[in-house]
């Protein structure tokens, strides 16, 4: 997601996107310990993802 798609979101939507994003983040994480991914990278990108939004809802307050 990128920042400008981020901006446009309401609290309410950043907060489900949020918790969307998260389980995702934690199933890649288990997949990954279990089995490997093909690109690790993608975790690290998930997680900096996360963090974006929760600036953006922490900046709409």
């Amino acid at each position: 997601m990128n920042n400008s798609d981020i901006k446009n979101l309401s609290n309410e939507e950043l907060k489900s996107q949020i918790l969307t994003e998260k389980e995702a983040l934690a199933k890649m994480k288990f997949s990954h310990h279990i089995a490997g991914t093909e690109n690790p990278m993608l975790i690290r990108e998930k997680r900096r993802g996360i963090a974006r939004m929760l600036t953006a809802l922490n900046n709409n307050k």
